[in-house]
């Protein structure tokens, strides 16, 4: 029988990266998108493929945060939540893709060291708890993948 953790972990692979029944996974989705094609906007005050990827992995990284009881104000990039991006090159683009994976690891780690008593205890003061939290990132990745996905279709 399966861990609790470990089909979390699952969740959270099978939503980035791993092959899963219901498509294509966040990963799988920006595969061979271009700079360009990264920072098209489908229209005005509507984000591009480039923020949804790191605003996702900006919230892999709270996830991850809430989780082992991190400072807050320690993401590699300034800001929070959404982050401009209007111009890039393809350089920049991969710098962008290599963030997003290495928050899923750091993330994913930080899901197989968790006690697995603490799944059901709430994190801070919210009204969620840890399982809650983490199958929660693995949702936040299914539902930006569908974005990214209509956005490549309307390119």
């Amino acid at each position: 029988m399966i861990s609790s953790i470990d089909l979390l972990v699952r969740m959270l692979d099978e939503a980035y990266e791993r092959k899963a029944w219901h498509g294509t996974n966040l990963r799988g989705a920006i595969r061979g998108v271009s700079a360009q094609e990264a920072v098209w906007r489908p229209g005005p005050n509507r984000h591009n493929i480039a923020e949804l990827v790191v605003h996702a992995a900006y919230w892999k990284y709270t996830v991850r945060r809430r989780l082992t009881g991190m400072k807050k104000g320690s993401f590699a990039i300034k800001g929070s939540n959404w982050f401009v991006r209007d111009r890039m090159d393809e350089g920049q683009w991969r710098e962008e893709l290599e963030l997003l994976h290495d928050e899923h690891r750091l993330l994913r780690a930080s899901v197989k060291e968790l006690p697995p008593e603490r799944l059901d205890q709430r994190v801070g003061n919210t009204a969620h708890d840890h399982a809650r939290l983490i199958y929660g990132a693995a949702s936040h990745d299914l539902y930006h993948t569908g974005q990214i996905s209509l956005i490549k279709r309307l390119w």
